[in-house]
Order: C-alpha cells, then structure tokens, then sequence
C-alpha cells in the first residue's frame, strides 16, 4: 500500500525536512502537496483525488492546525490526521484530541518514528511520541479526578464556611479565633474537619477546592 501523504507547515524548512523523511519510504509513503496554513490546505483538498494522511502543523497563520483540523473532520470524517509540532503543552495536547487528531508527533520524530507513526494511524491507531502520550494520560487522570470532584456532594457547616473565608484572607489561627471569638484549638479542630471533607493537605489547596465547587 502506498499512502498518500499531504503536510501543512507555514516553516519552509521544517516542511522540507517532513519531506525530505517520507522520502526514506518511497514504497509505501506518496509526498501528494504542502500548505503554507489551515485555509491553503483546506481549498487544496478539494481538488486533489484524494490524500490519506495530513501531517498538520499546529502553530500557522490564517488558520491554525487545530481549527483545520475541526474543519476537516466534518467535511472528511475519514480522513486521518497526525498534528507535528514542536509544542507538547497541556492546552495543545487536549485540543488536538478534541478535533478529532489520529496522532501527535514532535517534529524532532526521526525518520522512522514518523513512517512508524503514519502506518498505525493508517492501520486503525493511534500514535504518540512517549512523552505526549505520558501527558496525554495525565490530562486524562486529571479530568476524570475534577469529574469526579464536581459531582461529589461536599457540605461544609456554616461555621467551617466562615472559618474557610478567614482562610482565605490568609489569616492564622489565632487571628480567625479572635475575629470569630472562640479558641485557637476549636479553629484547628474546624479546619481538620475542612480538610476531610475537601479531601486536601493545606490551606491553599482548600481554599481552591472550595472555589471550584463554589463554597466561598
């Protein structure tokens, strides 16, 4: 099978050294054409027969990869797409799932990670340089943990809520006990009882926690 691949990269260098790795595979990879940015590319696919495989930049003008990427999968719902790019932050990672992306690669991805990567996105995977797919992982651990977070039921006593809006003034024990007029150790006692039910460590993490879930 020979693939055939289309790549949309604004960086002419960069475009030229994805080329110039698919090259490496001539039997199985077809460099089809390049586009400068998301529109360019767009309004190639349709006059082209057909490509099978988009190697999508993420940061380019007009139109970003991402945005290009939704567009794409709407109008070739088939069509497989792996984002290159030299950006491995959280935001960039999650966006790129949320379009619709086969695969992320690091365009540091060496000649034969990036034909590794194309066959299993072409034979139904979903490829990853290690690194993205470790924070890939995380981000995913991490909505599932808010998830759960937002649907548990915390009820804190009013009380716990006037002591955890001392909290967050940054006052200590001994000022919320004065302001409230009750003893230093029955604070401590009530911010014990805040951190059970928040289920955290310190008071900077409950004070976030309880913004989250809008008790303060």
């Amino acid at each position: 099978m020979n693939y055939k691949i289309a790549i949309a990269e604004d960086n002419t260098f960069l475009a030229n050294a994805l080329i110039e790795k698919l090259s490496f595979f001539k039997e199985t990879l077809h460099y089809a054409f390049r586009a400068r940015d998301g529109k360019e590319l767009i309004d190639k696919l349709k006059n082209v027969v057909e490509v099978d495989l988009i190697l999508m930049d993420i940061k380019m003008p007009n139109m970003n990869g991402i945005e290009a990427t939704k567009h794409i999968k709407k109008q070739y719902p088939n069509m497989k797409i792996v984002m290159i790019t030299v950006f491995d932050d959280d935001e960039n990672i999650f966006q790129s799932i949320q379009s619709g992306a086969n695969g992320y690669l690091l365009k540091e991805a060496t000649a034969d990670e990036l034909h590794k990567g194309i066959i299993d996105v072409m034979d139904g995977g979903a490829t990853m340089t290690p690194s993205i797919a470790m924070k890939t992982l995380k981000i995913l651990q991490n909505a599932e943990i808010t998830k759960y977070e937002e649907n548990s039921d915390i009820k804190l006593s009013k009380r716990e809520k006037e002591v955890l809006e001392q909290l967050s003034k940054g006052y200590g024990y001994q000022l919320i006990a004065e302001k409230l007029f009750v003893s230093p150790a029955t604070i401590r006692k009530h911010i014990e009882n805040i951190y059970r039910k928040l289920q955290v460590h310190n008071k900077i993490e409950a004070v976030e926690k309880a913004r989250r879930h809008r008790l303060l």
